[in-house]
């Protein structure tokens, strides 16, 4: 055990009461903020709509909101991990600012563990489910020598099925090349062997 060390600043990370005392810190970083503004821990995601200038002169005020906010906070943005996701049909990318560097843009992000791009086509995704799923099924089968069902059924399902199911009602498969994609992750020997399936993506 570690000797106990008296927290002058900052919050101790990982642990149990972390968050709440962040809440309450951030509680205000929305005050004046006119668009969008989703906080989960510490990020945070704003969002406007562009069709005019006044919208693309709104985000840029709440952006320069919250950079006064930083500051007076004594806090510092990430902005290496700042970026603009220009969304919808005819978007202007307009170039945006957070302090005096420009924000760099990107045609898709990973937000919560799910790969979201410019177009909300979630192809991207479900191939980046499978290829997870394909690599733990791997390890499961280089690793473990038995094939009996009371062994690979449940390590299938704890730990390549997760992979495919992960918040599966956003991105769940519509289009016949990503089921096909997704039904040959179900379709391996290892797991058709066991007769196992996974029922969000079931073509039938």
């Amino acid at each position: 055990m570690s000797k106990q060390r008296p927290v002058t600043s900052g919050i101790p990370w990982g642990s149990v009461l972390g968050p709440a005392p962040f809440n309450i810190f951030v509680s205000d970083v929305d005050s004046g903020i006119k668009c969008t503004l989703s906080k989960f821990a510490n990020d945070t995601k704003l969002c406007g709509a562009v069709d005019t200038l006044e919208g693309r002169d709104a985000i840029q005020r709440d952006l320069d909101r919250l950079e006064r906010w930083t500051r007076a906070n004594c806090m510092k943005c990430n902005k290496a991990k700042c970026k603009v996701l220009h969304m919808g049909r005819g978007n202007p990318k307009h170039d945006y600012r957070l302090g005096e560097e420009w924000i760099e843009s990107s045609p898709e992000e990973k937000d919560l563990g799910i790969l979201i791009d410019e177009k909300l086509n979630m192809s991207w995704q479900r191939a980046l489910a499978a290829q997870k799923a394909n690599h733990v099924l791997g390890c499961i089968t280089g690793s473990v020598t038995s094939r009996l069902r009371e062994v690979i059924l449940p390590l299938c399902s704890a730990l390549v099925r997760p992979h495919l199911e992960y918040c599966v009602q956003l991105w769940g498969a519509q289009y016949k090349t990503d089921m096909e994609l997704l039904e040959r992750v179900q379709g391996r020997p290892q797991i058709r062997s066991e007769g196992w399936r996974t029922s969000p993506v079931k073509t039938s």
